[in-house]
């Protein structure tokens, strides 16, 4: 199993809000960046096309052993030969955590989004391999934020990585950076912006900054 490092940037795809950029194109330049791990969630492809886009992104992530995931399905992310899975709440009604460790064997990742503490506890408490915890900040991907209040206690909790993610961007990421977080995943602030490697530099930069100092805060 490829080795989850402390402050990692998790890309997660969306065509839908990469503007006229395709999907392929965005994870050649995150890639070229120095991204940590790449999430594949595009809702409007079909399979054909997943499959095919999978396989790209697959051998793009071998070379500079990037982290990839594929979002939903086991028996895709087995396919296209990624790393593992990311599962929503909804997909473990779907895919329980057994039958997706028994589809993907015991070297391939697996995580989980979870939506609030009680979801958290629970998924910290299983057999996945890292949490996604969010949406933090509003988001134009889900209708409802949660909030930075339980940030540090999930991370007094954690048993495993846990990345943030939701509405998160430079101008608000010092809030959870100061809250302990170390992962940081994203969508639209990575995928829709003007340059893609800068962007992905100036993030990877502030959760490597040795310098952030706990107890200031930048919240308003």
């Amino acid at each position: 199993m490829k080795v989850l490092k402390e402050n990692s940037l998790y890309l997660v795809t969306s065509q839908e809000y990469s503007g006229r950029r395709n999907t392929l194109d965005v994870v050649k330049s995150a890639v070229l960046a120095g991204i940590d791990i790449v999430q594949m969630r595009e809702k409007e492809m079909t399979r054909k096309e997943l499959v095919w886009l999978g396989k790209e992104i697959s051998f793009l992530c071998l070379e500079k052993d990037i982290i990839f995931i594929v979002n939903d399905d086991p028996f895709l992310a087995e396919e296209v030969g990624s790393d593992g899975v990311h599962l929503g709440q909804g997909d473990i009604n779907i895919y329980n955590l057994r039958q997706t460790r028994d589809i993907l064997g015991k070297e391939k990742i697996i995580g989980v989004s979870t939506h609030s503490l009680s979801q958290f506890e629970k998924a910290n408490n299983s057999d996945c391999d890292y949490i996604a915890f969010g949406p933090i900040f509003s988001t134009k991907t889900k209708d409802y934020s949660i909030g930075v209040a339980d940030i540090k206690k999930v991370l007094d909790l954690s048993l495993k990585p846990v990345f943030f993610i939701g509405g998160i961007n430079l101008d608000n990421l010092d809030i959870i950076l100061n809250k302990g977080a170390k992962n940081i995943a994203m969508i639209r602030a990575l995928v829709n912006a003007e340059d893609i490697v800068r962007c992905i530099k100036d993030f990877k930069n502030k959760l490597n900054d040795n310098n952030f100092v706990l107890g200031e805060t930048n919240e308003r």
